[in-house]
């Protein structure tokens, strides 16, 4: 936000030397041209702070086999709904978009936040109020937001060892002190986070929170099971640590059948909870929600300075989710899984036994792991030369060097064509240059 004696807290300039906010006069025509063709480009590399991430390439396009982030399937945005919805809305409420909050106030459109309390209760066993609920640009953004609240440079963050890469960069970028404990198929290892926090508690130090994505883990899709649920807010009690919820891919279980969520299972405030429609409806529509008692949301909502999450796409979005939720979700998890089996298929068509991998109960990722010569670091700076994208497991471990032979693909927005094509094309890389697999990726066919 623009400082307070320029701008008002909404936005408004209050220059003034102008009525109107800054006052411009153009210069003449030729007078522009000459000066564009003249002046120098200013370098900004003096001026930049130290600790930024490296510069950003420029977009060219998507490349021909993308199997990197969040992408879902193309064909499963329900794009008439979504007009449909817009129409009613707009003529029903568009005149609310003059305010600020559309008389919703800050936490955001109320009757998408009601949608979201409906949801979670039949869904999560969540019982909460639309008053805990806020809505945010992407469930990123409720991570970021309670990072700005509770961690600050020097703080313990306790994280499951493999997760979410944003969470893990944000950390790093927030001066914070990473503990990862390991995942094995019924979600958080309990024995091993009550390890890590008697280790910290030996030391004095006590985590800020518990980080973990319970319900279609990312990167893994395991599902934490009932027992590590109870066993986690045990520790949590025990040690006096929050516990923060990820569950933006929880609507993605195969099934359709999901375990509480573990903020349902607290009588206290101590767990704060996050979700998504990136992964339901759409990602460019970037519309998360974070849910809190209201000692934390009211410390929260101060530092969400954006002036709200875009009131268009919250508005859509809940005229459409009030319908047809139930019956868009069904379709899409069988979409998705299709799509897993033939990228399961051609990698074992290719790979055969060289390439080990679970078979997800749900979400949009293959996490998977290669032989010993295999760096997929390397790999990747090799693939996408080539025209395939992937993301090296470093990025989604605390521990980069255990990430060097794992793989995370995105199986969500290719056509199953494209799937087989691009996973030949990357059998046919690692066997070029790391000599995986051992034969000529051609003869598994």
């Amino acid at each position: 936000m623009a400082p307070p004696d320029r701008f008002g807290t909404q936005g408004e300039c209050l220059d003034s030397r102008s009525p109107v906010g800054f006052h411009y006069t153009p210069a003449p025509s030729h007078r522009r041209r000459e000066s564009a063709v003249s002046a120098t480009p200013f370098d900004f590399n003096a001026m930049l702070r130290s600790d930024l991430p490296p510069p950003a390439a420029r977009f060219t396009g998507f490349p021909q086999f993308n199997f990197v982030g969040g992408h879902n399937d193309e064909g499963s945005v329900p794009v008439d709904d979504l007009i449909e919805a817009a129409g009613r809305v707009l003529r029903r409420e568009g005149r609310t978009l003059a305010t600020y909050g559309m008389q919703s106030g800050p936490l955001g459109y109320r009757p998408l936040r009601d949608f979201i309390v409906r949801k979670l209760a039949k869904d999560a066993g969540i019982t909460c109020t639309a008053d805990e609920v806020l809505i945010t640009s992407g469930s990123l953004q409720g991570l970021d937001l309670v990072n700005a609240a509770v961690v600050a440079p020097g703080d313990t963050v306790i994280v499951e060892e493999m997760t979410y890469g944003g969470a893990i960069s944000r950390l790093k970028r927030a001066g914070a002190n990473i503990v990862g404990v390991p995942v094995d198929h019924d979600g958080l290892s309990a024995e091993k986070l009550s390890s890590a926090l008697d280790d910290l508690a030996a030391r004095g130090v006590r985590a800020k929170y518990i980080y973990t994505i319970p319900t279609v883990q990312n990167p893994t899709a395991t599902v934490m099971s009932d027992s590590r649920r109870r066993e986690t807010i045990a520790l949590s009690e025990k040690h006096g640590v929050p516990i923060f919820e990820d569950e933006c891919y929880s609507d993605l279980v195969w099934t359709g059948e999901r375990p509480a969520a573990l903020y349902s299972m607290v009588a206290d405030d101590r767990v704060v909870h996050i979700g998504s429609f990136s992964k339901s409806i759409a990602p460019a529509l970037r519309i998360g929600y974070l849910v809190a008692k209201w000692p934390l949301m009211s410390r929260i909502l101060p530092l969400k300075t954006d002036g709200g999450t875009p009131a268009l796409d919250q508005m859509v979005l809940a005229e459409y989710c009030q319908d047809h939720f139930d019956d868009h979700i069904v379709p899409l998890r069988q979409t998705l899984r299709r799509k897993l089996v033939v990228m399961m298929e051609a990698l074992r068509e290719r790979f055969g036994d060289e390439v080990e991998f679970d078979d997800p109960v749900g979400g949009i990722f293959l996490w998977m792991k290669l032989p010993a010569p295999v760096d997929t670091s390397r790999l990747e700076q090799l693939a996408t030369r080539s025209g395939v994208t992937i993301n090296p497991g470093a990025e989604w471990m605390t521990d980069a060097v255990g990430g060097r032979q794992r793989l995370r693909l995105c199986f969500a927005h290719p056509s199953e064509e494209v799937i087989r094509a691009g996973v030949a094309q990357l059998a046919e890389i690692c066997h070029r240059e790391f000599g995986v697999p051992k034969r000529d990726p051609g003869l598994h066919r």
